[in-house]
């Protein structure tokens, strides 16, 4: 049985958890792969919020398994807290959620060096969360790590120590301080450790490969998005993990041929939290409307989000790094009002017109080259099906079909999980 894959196409916060919850019926496992409780995945339905950060995000649907991949850095303490904010729903996570050993921990020290780190940069800050996800990728790469299968060790805590030892060395060679109470973040560290040797820990790519041979369909979640991919991203204003379609492959042991579909998610516009290159960004009242209409926050960190106009160059190249098959277009109804629709379909640089994204657009001059639709006034958020769409928004999704020369599948005209139009 084939394993489909969901994920970002832009900076991320393109709206992947409601998807996933949209689509988790269909499916008898959600198995997220990278990345670690930076992301923050919204849902909304039955007139409730939910923000998930490292659980996946079929966790509310009643058959679906879902598991947390090798890929995924794990803060228990962040996790545990995830976990109480789902007591309400009588959720069984002891038949419901899965635990790969081969996942990273994320210990207290490593979020005090991402705030040291982050603090020594200057006004050449990245804009980390600061949740030590970086520092532990670090880690990872360089063979020092702690995984989650290390809890059940006997020598859990001599590791632990090893490791902890050396970071505060690290932290006192930076020049800017972090003030901490290491004692205070390591209680509710081991609390929130010793909870977590109740959950199931598995060899998930074991489990994965028997779940492939019961013909059981299973769907890969990524996080945060494309152009924040570690290799393939906006570099170095980017994530510490493969936020593309192999991240898939290597953060849950899934072989590269067992792929079949790939859903890419984008929003109607652009959006950007943090600091990084954004062509299309916009310092004006469009921008303003966008983010206040489109409640552009992070679900995370809080921070309000950067918007602009929708980038075809950048959706393209993620588009074909990731082998997309099928569009999902989220926040259509965000750009309802505008009279006029903007639609970037190249960059001047300095070297001429590329239609491209080039090696590095973080530090040359780049000029959005726009095209120009008429836009629409309708309310498209009480819309069911796309027969109702007005003809202006039709024009939109088509002219963006051809050019990206990809079907746009599903068209969201709301944050709630009835808001969902499949086309």
């Amino acid at each position: 049985m084939a394993v489909d894959l969901l994920l970002g196409l832009q900076w991320g916060d393109e709206g992947k958890g409601k998807i996933v919850d949209v689509l988790t019926s269909s499916y008898d496992v959600i198995a997220r792969f990278q990345g670690g409780p930076n992301a923050g995945h919204t849902l909304e339905f039955e007139g409730n919020k939910h923000v998930l950060h490292t659980i996946p995000s079929g966790i509310f649907h009643p058959k679906a398994v879902n598991l947390i991949g090798n890929g995924v850095v794990i803060d228990p303490v962040i996790f545990m807290k995830e976990i109480e904010n789902l007591a309400p729903y009588a959720i069984d996570f002891d038949q419901k959620l899965l635990l790969s050993k081969k996942a990273h921990l994320i210990l207290p020290t490593h979020r005090l060096l991402d705030a040291a780190s982050e603090a020594s940069k200057g006004k050449a800050k990245i804009g980390s969360t600061l949740k030590g996800i970086g520092p532990t990728y670090m880690d990872k790469t360089g063979r020092n790590g702690i995984r989650v299968g290390d809890i059940l060790a006997p020598d859990w805590e001599e590791k632990y120590q090893r490791l902890t030892k050396k970071h505060l060395a690290l932290l006192n060679s930076y020049e800017t301080a972090v003030d901490f109470d290491l004692k205070d973040l390591e209680n509710s560290f081991f609390k929130s450790v010793e909870a977590l040797r109740k959950f199931k820990l598995v060899d998930s790519e074991q489990y994965l490969i028997e779940a492939q041979k019961a013909g059981k369909k299973i769907l890969a979640e990524g996080a945060q998005g494309s152009l924040l991919d570690i290799d393939f991203g906006t570099y170095p204003f980017v994530t510490s993990s493969t936020t593309t379609a192999a991240g898939a492959c290597t953060g849950l042991g899934v072989a590269p041929n067992k792929i079949k579909e790939v859903f890419g998610i984008f929003k109607a516009y652009a959006t950007r939290v943090g600091s990084g290159p954004f062509p299309t960004e916009l310092f004006d009242k469009d921008g303003e409307t966008m983010a206040k209409v489109g409640n552009e926050f992070g679900s995370t960190t809080g921070r309000s989000r950067r918007c602009g106009w929708i980038d075809l160059v950048a959706l393209k190249y993620s588009i074909h790094i990731n082998g997309v098959t099928q569009l999902m277009m989220m926040k259509g109804d965000v750009l309802s009002g505008f009279e006029t629709i903007k639609i970037c379909t190249a960059y001047k640089t300095e070297t001429g017109v590329m239609d491209y994204l080039p090696y590095d657009i973080a530090t040359q001059d780049i000029v959005p080259i726009y095209e120009e639709l008429p836009g629409w006034n309708e309310d498209l958020t009480q819309m069911t099906k796309s027969s109702e769409f007005p003809e202006n928004f039709k024009n939109y999704i088509r002219y963006l079909e051809e050019a990206l020369e990809t079907p746009i599948k599903i068209v969201s005209v709301g944050p709630d999980r009835k808001q969902t139009i499949f086309r």
